[in-house]
């Protein structure tokens, strides 16, 4: 999908100038899911993409929210 976010955090409608993000889902021989996210083409941001880089690589950026996405599996069980 494409990431319309600037680095200041507003709606980039240029497709040009955005991101990209992919989530996989892969079903694991214990019969859990392994989710993979992959945020890519920073370098669209232009000189604010080494920025949103480390925000979204950041202890509250895509890390913290794939575990809560994974707790809030795991209590539907």
């Amino acid at each position: 999908m494409a990431w319309h976010i600037r680095p200041d955090w507003q709606y980039e409608p240029d497709l040009k100038k955005c991101s990209e993000v992919e989530l996989r889902f892969t079903p694991a021989d214990d019969g859990s899911t392994l989710v993979e996210l992959e945020h890519r083409e920073l370098h669209r941001h232009g000189a604010g993409g080494l920025n949103m880089r480390n925000q979204v690589d950041s202890e509250g950026g895509w890390g913290a929210l794939l575990t809560t996405f994974g707790a809030k599996a795991e209590a539907t069980k």
